[in-house]
């Protein structure tokens, strides 16, 4: 759980925030602020978190780019968090590709099960992603989560 005032992790189930001192949103509702961009836009944070991930790093810099999103902590982490793990798939899938050129035509079946298994996997996590932040969750993927967390803190936006 994130508050939604300072960008702090919290402890599940806090009543308060242990850094502004904040009362946690125990509803899981938008907050003041979201209510804001509710109507300005007709999109909560938790629907707009989720539009990150669904086009990889282009849905990531819009919604860095574009008010009032890019003010909102919980959607500027998953902004760069979708952004970091494109890039990430992208190194990954070119490697895979550069080692599936070198293997010999006997193995070149395994390399396929193997690019397979890697594309499945991402897949899954996609989907696990968008569900997390959809459920108003930050999820934080190892490494590229806490870079996000960082960058999400940090308050430097496109635009």
């Amino acid at each position: 759980m994130i508050c939604r005032n300072c960008g702090v992790d919290m402890v599940a189930g806090a009543a308060f925030c242990p850094s502004c001192g904040k009362p946690a949103d125990v509803t899981s509702g938008p907050s003041p602020d979201a209510n804001s961009s509710l109507s300005a836009t007709g999109l909560q944070p938790n629907i707009a978190a989720l539009l990150c991930y669904l086009a990889g790093f282009l849905t990531g810099i819009f919604f860095l780019a574009v008010e009032p999103y890019k003010s909102d902590r919980f959607v500027r982490f998953h902004a760069f968090q979708s952004i970091f793990l494109s890039i990430a798939w992208f190194v990954v899938y070119v490697a895979l590709g550069v080692f599936l050129t070198i293997l010999p035509g006997p193995l070149w079946h395994l390399g396929w099960v193997i690019r397979s298994l890697f594309e499945l996997a991402f897949f899954l996590l996609w989907v696990l992603l968008m569900y997390k932040a959809y459920n108003n969750e930050q999820f934080k993927l190892p490494a590229i989560g806490d870079l996000a967390a960082k960058q999400a803190r940090s308050g430097a936006a496109l635009g």
